[in-house]
């Protein structure tokens, strides 16, 4: 097993929803964390703002962006593990911004995979989506099921996720791959499904969502969190992908109601063209096979789906003046 303690840590992405829970729990297991942010000129550190001031001291953050490679290549230098959760992620941006969103994502972390190569990094974590796979051909989904580019957005983490595989297979990097399923807790954006439904619900009694029908197999982020973990501690995940999911489907309509019923109101649900993805685009069913995640990691969910939707909902009741909910939040 790799000791966390001590270790030289690089999260790429640590401004967003996932990668600023990881560096919280990198700081708190005493690794020596340094966090690349998307440069913005407001200075702002996305998600990390959130963290308590004593943690983010111990953060080195680094402004800049995946797509130029020399600063990449000075961030990774004497770094021991790479968590690279950096990506442009929404799916209805990467419609409209193919060009940008491909850039970041492939070039990005061809960018990451050179400088880890230089700099003789002992462990890269790359993440992948449950969107590589598509609608599911069959579920539970396993790590052998077939690719597909449904989006531009899956279809330049196909790219990203096969040039990771081919660093690991041509250059004997140590590479491994997480692949979550949807992921929810406190610190979503509004971009997200489970945001957008408590969002709305709390300030109105009527909630716009698009199709209803698809289903989501759901992890919450402290879980998924401890997943990157354990794939960067095992020496057995070098050159695997790894599934990260609950085991278990629900119907987007479904999980409204839940989250309704959670909150105790009677809430009306509108589906809108405006949300929907286009027909072929949109994937119908995300269903996880965890079972590789028990026997390669040991790793399995501990948080029920009820226990973490409380906890998201009263984050989000706390935090409601972020929520922007008059508008459709790409």
């Amino acid at each position: 097993l790799m000791e966390i303690k001590g270790k030289r840590i690089l999260i790429t992405g640590a401004g967003g929803f996932i990668g600023s829970h990881l560096t919280k729990k990198l700081v708190s297991m005493k690794a020596d964390v340094r966090a690349l942010v998307r440069y913005n000129s407001r200075g702002d550190h996305g998600m990390l703002e959130f963290m308590p001031a004593e943690m983010k001291e111990k953060v080195d953050i680094i402004m800049g962006d995946l797509r130029d490679a020399e600063t990449i290549l000075n961030t990774v230098k004497n770094i021991d593990i790479v968590f690279h959760l950096g990506a442009l992620i929404a799916i209805p941006y990467s419609y409209l911004r193919p060009r940008e969103v491909i850039e970041t994502n492939i070039m990005g972390t061809l960018n990451v995979l050179n400088a880890a190569r230089a700099s003789n990094v002992k462990k890269i974590i790359h993440t992948s989506t449950s969107e590589v796979y598509g609608t599911s051909r069959y579920v539970p989904i396993d790590e052998n099921h077939p690719l597909q580019g449904q989006s531009p957005y899956s279809a330049s983490k196909i790219g990203a996720d096969k040039i990771a595989e081919s660093f690991y297979r041509s250059y004997d990097l140590p590479v491994a791959t997480i692949r979550p399923f949807n992921t929810y807790g406190p610190g979503q954006s509004s971009r997200a499904v489970i945001p957008t439904i408590i969002s709305q619900a709390l300030k109105s009694d009527t909630v716009y969502l698009g199709s209803l029908h698809p289903t989501r197999d759901l992890t919450y982020v402290e879980d998924t969190v401890n997943a990157f973990i354990k794939v960067a501690e095992s020496d057995r995940s070098i050159g695997e992908v790894v599934n990260i999911g609950s085991n278990f489907e629900i119907p987007i309509g479904e999980l409204a109601e839940k989250i309704f019923a959670l909150m105790g109101k009677p809430l009306k649900i509108i589906s809108t063209d405006e949300r929907s993805r286009p027909e072929k685009s949109e994937v119908e069913r995300l269903w996880a096979d965890n079972s590789k995640a028990g026997q390669l990691i040991g790793w399995a969910p501990r948080v029920t789906l009820d226990d973490g939707l409380e906890k998201t909902i009263e984050w989000i009741r706390e935090n409601i003046e972020r929520f922007k909910t008059d508008t459709y939040n790409l």
